[in-house]
């Protein structure tokens, strides 16, 4: 796989750290929650560092002198100027919420609903929660997993139908298989991915080898 300026592998030894104990079968589903939790902030910090900053109020803060133990002065707070929006896809998405939302706690989280068909592996929408016109400047579009593409690929039609840009999407996902994130870049070449991890192998039933396992089930102890 050619790797392109899209695509952004994380480099961070924890992020690697983190990624192998989910691989782990055995881990309970408390774990796998707390470590895709965990993998979801750290992958949202990298994901997050070109977003662009807006002057804010004026503010006080507190600082210490010698000759007094508390004083205020004022200062000039920032902001970030995007109005960013969350979309998890169901249901695996919604494991990687709460990191996101420790980094923007005041995002909207727009549910969208895709499963794969089991036979055909083609993406089915049973759920959506996009307003009815876009309310935010930058999406960060959460699936743990980016197996056969299909589901990421109709996630960002949905977005761009709804009247996104793809500059202002970003797909942050945990593993994802080499064919997956080709056929993503194939139908949307102007979208950023950020993700833990690629590996090389999908299977005949379209599960990644050796992957992280049903996100979905393993996240809500449905296996």
């Amino acid at each position: 796989m050619t790797m392109v300026d899209t695509i952004h592998i994380s480099k961070h030894p924890i992020v690697a750290q983190k990624l192998s104990q989910l691989r782990e079968k055995n881990q309970s589903p408390k774990v796998v929650r707390e470590l895709t939790s965990d993998l979801s902030f750290l992958l949202g910090y990298e994901a997050s560092t070109d977003v662009t900053l807006k002057k804010g109020q004026m503010a006080s803060s507190l600082y210490t002198d010698k000759k007094a133990s508390s004083q205020y002065g004022d200062y000039q707070s920032t902001e970030i100027k995007e109005r960013v929006g969350l979309v998890p896809v169901l249901r695996s998405g919604l494991g990687l919420v709460n990191g996101f939302l420790n980094l923007f706690p005041d995002a909207p989280v727009l549910h969208l609903g895709i499963y794969r068909e089991k036979v055909s592996h083609q993406p089915v929408e049973y759920y959506n929660k996009l307003p009815d016109v876009p309310n935010v400047d930058l999406c960060y579009v959460l699936d743990p997993v980016i197996a056969t593409g299909n589901t990421a690929v109709a996630t960002i039609n949905m977005l761009k139908e709804w009247g996104v840009q793809g500059s202002q999407i970003k797909f942050v996902a945990i593993i994802g298989s080499e064919q997956g994130l080709e056929q993503l870049q194939t139908a949307h070449p102007d979208i950023n991915i950020y993700i833990a991890g690629i590996d090389e192998t999908l299977d005949n039933k379209g599960y990644i080898n050796p992957g992280i396992g049903d996100s979905g089930d393993r996240l809500w102890n449905t296996i």
